[in-house]
């Protein structure tokens, strides 16, 4: 369905182990080719849904290079949006149409919003102003601060809080390193980790001043992954192509033979054992999948 410039298809993950019981083995995600902009007429964003309740929104890289994925899900009480892109197009309307739809199935008029982010870069942000005036919403604030005050993380950053959606209770894992408000959100649902912009298929930056934050990050979540059945990791971007190792030119206008959204929950492992094997001294690393990829700190405003 093609509607005011956002696509809307339908994809299952495989749930059927993850409702059979803990011991289960965890399901995988499957999604339809994604909008890579090969296409000149391609929709604005692109919504692709995992589960009833879940739903995953591309923005297409024809309206910004960074192409980033929203996340966003419902529990019976409220939802919660993970991110709100990059700019170069109006976001909330895509949001909105699904939370629409969501209603409409449900026999509902309203459901309290809930807009937090994987972490503050500009990237993820530009759409929060389109939410401000927009009724029952509430925008998580981008300071490390805000995020612990908001989800209840009473030690920032080693513990991991719990937020209930209405039968739906998610984790929040704090993950700084590639900016210190990083989350991770894990969803025992569909034992889907949502991993932001620390893991995912593509250049994953490190700030060299931030390179031992990163590392204890890396081993906190590998550390949850061990007691927490993880089906698939879901980052915030693609830059990988399908050919093990080679990424996008930076700034790239188009994503022809893009690797898969999904990465599995032993990249967590690769993630960890990659950051530790450089010591105090990081690297340009390029695992396959992804690529560890230091850089100088950022300038402080």
């Amino acid at each position: 369905m093609m509607t005011k410039g956002y696509r809307v298809s339908f994809v299952v993950v495989a749930l059927a182990a993850a409702l059979a019981g803990a011991a289960a083995p965890a399901a995988a995600a499957r999604f339809s080719p994604w909008n890579n902009g090969t296409t000149a007429t391609e929709p604005q964003t692109q919504v692709q849904r995992i589960d009833p309740d879940t739903f995953v929104i591309r923005q297409s890289v024809r309206t910004n290079f960074e192409a980033p994925f929203l996340y966003l899900l419902f529990g019976h009480d409220r939802a919660l949006l993970l991110d709100t892109g990059a700019g170069g197009l109006a976001i909330r309307p895509a949001v909105d149409a699904v939370i629409a739809r969501w209603l409409a199935r449900h026999g509902r008029t309203s459901i309290p919003l809930v807009i937090a982010h994987s972490h503050s870069h500009g990237d993820h942000i530009q759409g929060d102003s389109e939410f401000a005036a927009r009724p029952e919403t509430d925008i998580v604030g981008l300071k490390p601060a805000d995020v612990a005050s908001f989800f209840g993380v009473v030690n920032w950053p080693d513990d991991i809080a719990t937020f209930d959606l209405g039968g739906r209770r998610l984790s929040i894992i704090p993950t700084p390193g590639h900016e210190p408000a990083h989350i991770m959100v894990y969803d025992p649902r569909t034992r889907l980790l949502l991993s932001g912009d620390m893991l995912y298929p593509g250049r994953l930056y490190v700030p060299t001043d931030q390179f031992a934050t990163f590392v204890a990050s890396a081993d906190r979540v590998a550390a949850f992954a061990k007691t927490h059945p993880v089906a698939n990791l879901l980052g915030a971007h693609i830059e990988m192509t399908t050919t093990p190792g080679k990424d996008y030119s930076m700034r790239a206008p188009a994503h022809p033979d893009e690797h898969r959204l999904e990465l599995p929950a032993s990249a967590l492992e690769r993630l960890q054992a990659a950051v530790h094997r450089m010591g105090e001294t990081p690297a340009i690393s390029n695992e396959g999948a992804f690529i560890i990829y230091p850089r100088p700190p950022r300038p402080k405003p």
